[in-house]
């Protein structure tokens, strides 16, 4: 029996998250988090992405998990999905996209289900990307804001996307306040870093906007561009 539809795999897809077994396994998100492993993942991604040393190879893979970030929050608003496997089922494997060799997301279909709770899921995802970017901190000398936009920039789009779409623009709107509130970083930070990134704006106002005060890096990966909402600009 399928968890997903049709056009929820689509979606995971649009952002290089997919239901299938990788054709070139490359680590899990355990090996990631296993500070015995994480220094040769880094050295993995740099070599695949070709990117040009430890750090900039940390802020590709963040922004890679960021995709996959942003379509757990997106499945919430509009499906009331979340993914909810253990993070040695959450699946990192290279693949050529767009003419370029890159590391995607592969996830089991079974491992997406209805969220008992809006609250206590935003609050888990945020609660492992914070543990997985202490992580990558300790073989990385890469900032932690680097790492936190790098998954910013993508839920910016993506509420810009469904609070302009009556359907499901209430939903997104609850979800993003659960964001924006402080009690919900309890732990990892003093306040909402959603919040701050933000600064009082909506998402559609920051479109096209050098939201971010620091560079991702990707103008160093082959193949890749200065982001949009680079501060380098």
């Amino acid at each position: 029996m399928r968890n997903l539809s049709t056009e929820q795999i689509t979606q995971l897809n649009r952002y290089s998250v997919y239901v299938e077994k990788p054709g070139h396994f490359v680590f899990t998100l355990k090996d990631m988090m296993d500070a015995a492993k994480t220094a040769d993942c880094l050295k993995t991604v740099q070599v695949i992405s070709g990117s040009p040393n430890t750090v900039v190879a940390a802020s590709f893979f963040m922004r890679r998990y960021g995709m996959f970030a942003a379509m757990q929050l997106t499945n919430l608003t509009m499906y009331d999905d979340m993914w909810q496997g253990t993070i040695d089922r959450l699946v990192f494997g290279a693949r050529e996209e767009y003419g370029n060799r890159t590391v995607s997301t592969f996830t089991e279909e079974a491992d997406w289900k209805p969220a008992d709770n809006r609250t206590e899921a935003i609050r888990s995802l945020l609660v492992q990307a914070n543990s997985l970017i202490s992580q990558i901190r300790k073989a990385a000398a890469v900032s932690p804001l680097t790492l936190w936009e790098n998954i910013f920039g993508f839920l910016l789009w993506e509420y810009h996307v469904m609070l302009n779409h009556p359907a499901i623009a209430t939903e997104a709107r609850e979800d993003l306040e659960t964001l924006k509130n402080d009690h919900i970083w309890a732990g990892i930070a003093p306040y909402s870093r959603f919040a701050n990134y933000l600064n009082g704006s909506e998402p559609s106002a920051l479109l096209n906007t050098t939201v971010r005060t620091t560079c991702c890096f990707s103008k160093d990966v082959p193949g890749l561009m200065q982001c949009g909402f680079c501060p380098l600009k």
